[in-house]
């Protein structure tokens, strides 16, 4: 009972990601969603800037502090370790829910690109980044990252395989393609805004900072073998002249 109560709870997490993920991209597109980064009447700017910065904050303190190991080994005295990735995945969702709902539009145009050659291009390049990221996530192991395979495998009563390093494809080229993904969606518009503007600065803020505690984890666990591919292969941009990682 257990298990299928562990499935059925994995099940949830994941589909409540999903929604927040595909948001996301109606969010910061300003395509489709009913309250999007630039939609919502404009109120007082310092009071915009101040909340908007507090939410970005508050995805970036959830996002990393419950990836680290040491908060994980204290996480899961108090929930079953089956559920752990599930929980983060479901927690850092709700909080993406609650930017999406709480923030602020900025506006006032710091760039607008009006040729519709150039604006076909941003937009591909905005596409673009949300298919790198996607297709990064299934080239490592989506359900694993995700919670799924360690629902899934609680209930069949084994364990979760052990982490396997492993550098297929985009990895090959630069080292982190999820943020690349992010990257390259969170800056391509054609019409950058102002709030639009805080929310690229402030998500690259963090992915910096994350690739910084994601890589200190990574050498921890992999050792000479992660050394050996920082060494080899760009953190978000192929370096010229250097072979990518075998």
């Amino acid at each position: 009972m257990a298990g299928v109560t562990a499935v059925l709870y994995g099940v949830a997490a994941y589909a409540i990601f999903l929604g927040s993920f595909l948001y996301a991209i109606g969010f910061v597109g300003n395509v489709v969603v009913p309250k999007s980064i630039d939609s919502g009447a404009a109120g007082s700017p310092v009071e915009a800037v101040i909340v908007n910065v507090l939410l970005l904050g508050l995805f970036a303190a959830q996002h990393s502090v419950m990836a680290r190991p040491a908060f994980k080994r204290l996480w899961t005295r108090i929930v079953p370790k089956s559920v752990e990735r599930s929980t983060y995945v479901l927690l850092a969702s709700l909080v993406l829910m609650l930017l999406y709902w709480q923030w602020r539009p900025i506006p006032g145009l710091v760039w607008s690109v009006e040729d519709a050659v150039w604006i076909a291009v941003i937009n591909g390049v905005f596409w673009l980044g949300w298919a790198i990221l996607a297709i990064s996530t299934h080239l490592i192991d989506h359900f694993e990252m995700f919670g799924l395979a360690q629902v899934f495998a609680a209930s069949r009563k084994k364990q979760a395989p052990a982490p396997v390093f492993k550098t297929p494809f985009f990895y090959k080229w630069v080292r982190h393609p999820i943020y690349v993904g992010f990257l390259l969606a969170f800056w391509a518009t054609p019409s950058m805004t102002w709030g639009h503007l805080l929310f690229s600065t402030g998500s690259t803020g963090y992915i910096l900072l994350g690739i910084f505690l994601e890589e200190r984890d990574l050498v921890a666990l992999f050792g000479d073998q992660y050394r050996r591919y920082r060494k080899q292969v760009g953190m978000l941009i192929p370096w010229p002249g250097r072979n990518p990682a075998e």
